[in-house]
């Protein structure tokens, strides 16, 4: 690609990946292309108009937030404003079925989620030709050359959303131009819940703000490079390379960016009795208190949102909704780096942004960063899941993340940070432990972690559950609206 980059035009963006489609449900329409491939790049064509570009969002958002003022100005609740949203992706495997077998500069993804299982460490066993296979659904287990993001305020919108979809490419007729392998149905959680994940707590706050796109960054959140989450742009530069080296790609991969796709599910009711069962026991702390502060210091931060980092010992539910305090901190302890009193060092919101713990070593972690989309499925616990403590319905998130590098991105979080005991580095003789919520070990052995009790810091606690259990996932890539024309369709 020419060092020459035109300035970022948000216009050639798909929606999702600076802005977010804005959703009350979202479908994953995951799909593979027939074999008249040239139909579907023509049908393609007919679907691009209607895909929604980082200025749509922006207009979308922009009536969500007038609607919200003038019910709040009247003393009336806020009407869901009705709106849809379409996105598309390609994985590898999706781009050979078209023949695009240009180079994209990311081995993951020309590798692909499934092959790349066994470096996340998913649950999996060895088949008979010594080939690991993970513990996925049979869905994810085939190739799936693509997904369709369709979103909106309703089931009822979103469905008739992905029946134009469908009906663009002839899903289920005759003529079909690709089929539909499995769709995943997610949806925000209700009332109070809305924005917390099933495990109870406030999800996405971290998320970069990226330069020239977000002006206005919250206090403590980090402005990122365009490259680090689009193709082509500054700072969107090669795995491991030092000094920086930038990535060659192809000039139609400007402005797209790389999706990594996780089906997680949760094991609420278990998590909870384990929370219950391992209570931390201080002075003035009844059983329950003891149990929520452990839940906070498993995670890094209060159901509320609050972080621990500045409320270690008692959530605060403002200061976890104030986009001015929730993201303000660092972890920062000058007079004592080994010191897990406020936070231990594996809380997952510490595994996975470790903030000053690289920062005042001198490591940057800016090209580490992701923008995360995904959204939760499944229903609430049951009153009968709730009492014996046993997950009796799939529930969990759909776990959605762009990068420009998935290899620099996604999963050296996972298997660097999150699986990686010794992460934070530096912290001897104190051995920190795996990421208690999505850290995992492939051969399910128990997990430990340090610090989880703040009197009694050097203890580990063993974790005997993985609560979060992927059954499936993908590596895609989501093309800027100039590529989808030029490349992909006819």
């Amino acid at each position: 690609m020419s060092t020459t980059v035109p300035p970022l035009d948000i216009a050639n963006v798909q929606g999702d990946i600076l802005a977010g489609l804005p959703k009350k449900v979202q479908h994953y329409l995951l799909f593979q292309i027939d074999d008249d491939v040239q139909a579907f790049r023509q049908r393609l064509k007919l679907l691009i108009p209607l895909i929604t570009t980082t200025p749509q969002v922006q207009d979308d958002r922009a009536k969500i937030a007038a609607a919200k003022k003038a019910a709040t100005e009247q003393g009336k609740p806020a009407p869901l404003v009705k709106l849809s949203g379409i996105n598309i992706s390609f994985s590898h495997s999706g781009l050979v079925k078209l023949g695009i077998t240009d180079d994209l500069g990311d081995a993951a993804f020309a590798k692909g989620q499934f092959a790349d299982s066994a470096t996340l460490a998913d649950p999996g066993s060895t088949d008979a030709n010594g080939n690991f296979v993970p513990n996925w659904i049979p869905a994810f287990k085939n190739p799936i050359h693509g997904v369709v993001l369709v979103s909106g305020d309703s089931e009822l919108t979103v469905t008739a959303t992905q029946a134009i979809v469908n009906g663009i490419f002839n899903i289920g007729a005759h003529n079909a131009t690709m089929h539909e392998v499995l769709t995943i149905k997610g949806q925000v959680r209700p009332k109070d819940e809305k924005g917390h994940e099933h495990f109870g707590f406030l999800d996405g706050i971290s998320q970069p703000a990226v330069k020239d796109f977000d002006t206005k960054p919250n206090p403590g959140q980090e402005t990122v490079r365009q490259g680090v989450i689009l193709c082509g742009r500054e700072n969107d530069i090669v795995a491991g390379s030092n000094p920086p080296v930038p990535v060659v790609r192809p000039a139609w991969a400007l402005d797209g960016s790389f999706l990594a796709l996780r089906y997680l599910f949760q094991l609420v009711p278990e998590f909870n009795t384990f929370l219950k069962d391992n209570a931390i026991k201080a002075s003035g702390l009844t059983p329950e208190q003891g149990s929520e502060l452990l839940g906070a210091r498993l995670v890094g931060r209060w159901k509320s949102g609050a972080p621990i980092d500045l409320f270690p010992l008692q959530d605060n539910p403002t200061a976890g909704v104030d986009a001015q305090q929730n993201n303000n901190f660092r972890y920062d302890f000058p007079d004592d780096p080994h010191t897990q009193d406020r936070c231990p060092f594996a809380a997952h919101t510490r595994k996975t942004n470790p903030r000053a713990d690289l920062e005042d070593l001198g490591i940057s972690t800016e090209n580490r960063r992701i923008i995360r989309r995904g959204v939760q499925f499944g229903p609430e616990v049951t009153p009968d899941e709730a009492k014996s403590g046993k997950t009796k319905l799939g529930r969990g998130l759909i776990f959605a993340a762009y990068q420009s590098n998935i290899v620099n991105g996604f999963q050296f979080i996972q298997q660097s940070w999150a699986n990686n005991t010794g992460f934070p580095i530096q912290k001897n003789p104190i051995v920190p432990g795996f990421d208690p919520i999505i850290g995992q070990q492939s051969n399910l052995a128990p997990r430990t972690l340090s610090g989880t009790d703040p009197n009694n810091q050097g203890a580990n606690l063993s974790l005997p559950t993985e609560w979060v259990v992927p059954k499936g996932g993908e590596y895609f890539f989501a093309p800027s609206i100039p590529a989808l024309k030029s490349k992909f369709s006819l």
